[in-house]
């Protein structure tokens, strides 16, 4: 339903990371031209458990060639990437997928809505979903003139320091 198009500032920021070792970011090429059909990346990172600070891998960026999908290549890529992470005696990995993934330990639904869905749709991010014309998807997804949360306004610098202090507690 998605295609995503990530700038190349956006992925040196999401795969190099202070510490971040460098044989975590896995790609396989191929041919005369070394063209690359597949890749898995992986960072270091520090999550909270119980209260406790448990240092574990991100698994992210997961990508096969259409033509290769079928051979098996995604987990080898997964193995691989979970060889190099267990060599830093690391046992643990953070990871989304967009399937039922076998004996997962939490899940979490969430929610997103396009502010612009014409022009997700014009540059391909998304697609019209099936038995919808363009105006009426429009319709659907069109926001009210005012938010319907009172008192709801925009973030201002003042702000920062508060919004700060909320979003940590929250994220413990």
């Amino acid at each position: 339903m998605f295609r995503f198009d990530y700038s190349v500032p956006f992925l040196r920021w999401a795969l190099l990371p202070p510490g971040q070792p460098a044989e975590w970011l896995i790609g396989v090429r191929a041919g005369k031209k070394q063209r690359l059909f597949g890749f898995i990346s992986g960072i270091p990172v520090h999550v909270g458990v119980n209260g406790q600070e448990v240092k574990m891998a991100e698994i992210n960026f997961l990508c096969v060639h259409k033509d290769l999908r079928a051979k098996r290549l995604a987990p080898v890529l997964i193995k691989e990437v979970t060889r190099r992470v267990n060599l830093h005696n690391i046992w643990q990995a953070i990871y989304t997928a967009g399937i039922t993934i076998p004996t997962p330990v939490t899940n979490a639904t969430y929610w997103h809505r396009n502010l612009n869905p014409k022009k997700c749709i014009d540059v391909r991010f998304s697609s019209l979903p099936a038995g919808l014309t363009l105006s009426r998807y429009l319709k659907l997804q069109k926001l009210p003139e005012k938010p319907q949360i009172p008192g709801l306004r925009p973030m201002t610098k003042k702000d920062v320091p508060f919004v700060h202090k909320m979003l940590n507690t929250k994220l413990k």
